[in-house]
């Protein structure tokens, strides 16, 4: 049939899943529990080590607001306006301006998988306990994640100066019940609704927040908003090079490529861990194809095109990449971005630069260009199986050709994606406007870098759907000859929802179905039935 079955497949996005409460406090936060309270929201909550860690700096900011001594960012004014000293009854104030000012955001909102992430990276940067503000700042923004208040926050807007000024300003408007945020539909859970921020505190009960000294600011110093997007995109990528790995194999296997560049000793003198791990899945998969073993001994060529011999090192170096990845943005979840910052046991405020974004600008733009090739590679895979003097396949893998179009566009559309993955490569990191005055005259466009990052690997995934498509088609025109038990597993699986291509018909509609199989899990665990866990 050539329908979905949605009984199948759960798409992420719509993270309604069995509940799983994650504390706050104890211990720093692992990739593993974020990505689980992500796509499975439960209840979060703090433990008594971070509220005592949240008070005792929100004492030492209460002394210095009511002191004669300016101290940045409690008593005076912000940016180039640092010398101006405030007065102690208008402090209050200074936060609600502060905030309301810097909600300049515009354009589409951000994602709301990222704004929860956002926020709960937010909680966890304040109960560390040295940005100064109150417990009831914490408290108000765990009650916007754990009654799913989503506030709508514009895309752009930041450069990665003070952190994510602008979007987390718009977060922080919200707190207020100023602003518009998404709540659930309250008869379909599975939609949202665009709602004023003052109705839905008022819905669930939750009084506005006053802003006082020090918290409106540690709200919006902060590189909580590009590091959402970035850590989501490790998260989405985290199955698609595996899933890479899968439909590869099937079009080396769709191809007649050779196992041989797969050889454990050809990795072994290279040295490179993703390598290794990519070639062993690679001899998994394809190690029982009477397909690979009908070409074995043959010399109808000597060599692959690179995009199959070079598998291993290409795939395999964007793995090694992405562990690096990881490590920084980890230890960025777990860190501190705020300022000034607070060292409660010496009374003292310094003021520094943790604000700035550059480790994850630096971090999002290797991200983009690796994600990028990961999907220049996949192309040329397509171009080789639709080419029919490079694959010894039928052209554009349809029969009857001319009345048929068969995979021709599909092709073009790959070669689309990958040339606007290309220019969203280009480095945000290295790029920076003076602001504030020359106050902040050298700026991270951390957030450029990570939502160009996302965007790449939202097209890497649709190019990997239309590879899928074409290497189940191409592996048909094999028959006779059965393919690898893992590779018939994954077209068996595929076939339940996209039928065999033999008439031309709507394109667009099988392109969406492979990406919601991929974007599903369900071809890695199919996969890994047979094969055991991939690398």
């Amino acid at each position: 049939m050539n329908g979905l079955n949605r009984k199948k497949i759960q798409n992420k996005s719509d993270f309604i899943m069995a509940k799983k409460n994650l504390i706050i406090g104890s211990a720093s936060l692992k990739l593993e529990q974020i990505e689980q309270f992500l796509f499975q929201p439960g209840r979060l909550t703090l433990n008594s080590l971070a509220k005592g860690r949240i008070r005792a700096s929100s004492r030492v900011v209460k002394k210095m607001a009511a002191d004669s001594k300016p101290v940045y960012g409690i008593n005076t004014g912000f940016g180039n306006f640092a010398e101006i000293k405030i007065k102690p009854e208008t402090v209050n104030e200074l936060q609600r301006r502060l905030i309301l000012s810097h909600a300049a955001g515009i354009g589409a909102p951000i994602p709301k998988q990222i704004v929860r992430l956002m926020l709960l990276l937010k909680i966890q940067s304040l109960a560390l306990g040295y940005s100064g503000c109150r417990l009831e700042v914490v408290e108000q923004l765990m009650n916007l994640l754990n009654h799913e208040i989503l506030p709508l926050i514009p895309q752009q807007g930041s450069v990665g100066a003070s952190g994510d000024l602008a979007p987390l300003a718009h977060m922080a408007m919200v707190m207020m019940g100023e602003g518009e945020v998404f709540v659930r539909n309250a008869r379909l859970k599975t939609q949202w609704v665009k709602i004023s921020a003052k109705k839905a505190l008022q819905k669930y009960g939750i009084p506005p927040l006053i802003f006082q000294a020090k918290d409106g600011l540690a709200i919006l110093n902060g590189t909580q908003a590009m590091t959402a997007y970035t850590l989501f995109a490790l998260f989405k990528i985290k199955n698609l090079i595996k899933t890479a790995d899968i439909i590869a194999a099937m079009a080396l296997e769709a191809l007649l490529g050779s196992l041989t560049p797969f050889d454990p000793r050809i990795q072994d003198i290279r040295n490179h861990p993703g390598q290794k791990a990519v070639a062993e899945n690679f001899r998994r998969i394809l190690g029982d194809s009477p397909i690979v073993e009908s070409h074995k001994y043959s010399d109808h060529k000597v060599q692959d095109a690179y995009s199959l011999r070079c598998i291993p090192q290409v795939h395999g170096a964007v793995r090694d990449v992405l562990s690096f990845i990881a490590q920084v943005i980890l230890r960025e979840v777990n860190g501190v971005s705020d300022n000034p910052v607070i060292f409660a046991r010496e009374n003292q405020v310094l003021s520094g630069g943790n604000f700035h974004g550059a480790p994850i600008a630096y971090a999002a733009d290797f991200l983009a260009i690796v994600c990028t090739d990961l999907a220049s590679i996949s192309e040329r895979r397509i171009e080789h199986m639709v080419d029919p003097s490079v694959s010894q396949l039928p052209a554009f893998l349809v029969q009857k050709g001319g009345l048929n179009s068969g995979f021709m566009m599909a092709h073009v559309t790959a070669a689309a994606l990958v040339a606007e993955s290309k220019i969203l490569a280009h480095p945000a990191s290295v790029d920076s406007i003076p602001t504030s005055a020359n106050k902040e005259d050298h700026v991270s466009m951390g957030l450029h870098a990570a939502r160009k990052a996302y965007e790449i690997v939202e097209n890497l995934e649709n190019v990997l759907a239309i590879e899928l498509l074409c290497a189940c088609q191409a592996l048909e025109f094999k028959k006779p000859l059965k393919p690898s038990t893992a590779s018939g597993r994954v077209l068996k699986m595929v076939r339940k929802s996209i039928s065999s291509w033999s008439t031309d018909r709507f394109m667009h509609k099988d392109i969406v179905l492979s990406r919601e199989i991929i974007d599903s899990g369900m071809l890695v665990k199919t996969v890994e039935k047979v094969c055991g866990v991939l690398q």
